[in-house]
């Protein structure tokens, strides 16, 4: 099967909702599904926290950043405090992150793991700079933004998750085939893991998109959190350039100071999440 047979095979199975996630995944969706329950009693949520042990500890990680006062002195050192301390968004939002992240867990190909732990990585800071770009700048709601940031490039997760079956499916592709499959892939994956509308509409659209000035959507966020990502893409998703009139307006909006503090929190913020090794 070459490359284009391959990818129309995978995308024919996604339109067709024949997606298939590692059991690790499917583990971690059934924690995702339970604190997604508006019942859901906080020594529950507690008690499912502590039975997966990389949640527990980026928990209490993130509860300890700047963001969420973990200057004052007073560490977190304990799952209920922390929870209390980020509260049920936030958590959500860190499980999503481990749903994410246990899509490497299959992939045997070094070249192919190296690719997805380089994707986390992006991930982490793209969710972390909207985070705080969204408080600082968009004001679009924070966790919203850090939950689109953890998601927005889960169908190429997925790819790479099936790329061991097909050797040479992410190679450097002349005719793009890749980005119009992970297109068709990501929207079909959003599906299945419930991804809000609104979000999955803001990522359909940061392909090709264009920051509006001021920057005040959740897509401008993204974009944004794109353009000031550290690490980027390892599938060669990059960002558009900023325009000429972006690039003279974003200094009324986004000054070198404020710009300096939101990189410095995300920065922080995205170590708490996880480090690029794959669960």
């Amino acid at each position: 099967m070459n490359k284009l047979e391959a990818f129309g095979y995978i995308a024919a199975q996604a339109v067709r909702g024949e997606i298939t996630f590692p059991t690790s995944v499917n583990a971690v969706l059934r924690l995702q599904l339970a604190l997604d329950d508006p019942d859901c009693h906080v020594e529950e949520a507690i008690r499912l926290v502590l039975s997966e042990p990389q949640l527990a500890a980026r928990t209490v990680a993130m509860a300890n950043t700047a963001a969420f006062g973990g200057n004052s002195g007073v560490p977190v050192t304990n799952v209920r405090a922390a929870v209390t301390r980020i509260g049920y968004r936030r958590l959500q939002a860190l499980v999503v992150g481990l749903v994410v992240r246990q899509f490497g867990s299959r992939i045997k190909d070094p070249g192919l793991r190296a690719k997805a732990e380089q994707l986390w990585e992006h991930s982490a800071h793209v969710a972390a700079l909207a985070y705080a770009l969204a408080r600082r700048v968009t004001y679009v709601n924070p966790d919203t933004a850090m939950f689109a940031g953890i998601v927005h490039e889960v169908g190429g997760f997925y790819l790479l998750s099936r790329a061991d079956e097909f050797p040479g499916l992410l190679d450097d592709d002349v005719e793009n085939w890749g980005e119009l499959c992970e297109d068709v892939v990501s929207a079909e994956v959003m599906k299945k893991l419930n991804i809000p509308t609104v979000v999955a509409e803001a990522i359909a659209d940061m392909r090709g998109g264009w920051l509006n000035m001021p920057p005040g959507s959740l897509l401008d966020t993204l974009l944004l959190a794109n353009q000031y990502a550290p690490v980027g893409s390892p599938l060669g998703n990059k960002p558009q350039p900023l325009p000429a009139h972006a690039e003279s307006a974003i200094d009324f909006v986004l000054d070198e100071d404020t710009l300096r503090q939101i990189q410095d929190e995300a920065a922080e913020m995205a170590q708490a999440m996880g480090d690029a090794v794959l669960v």
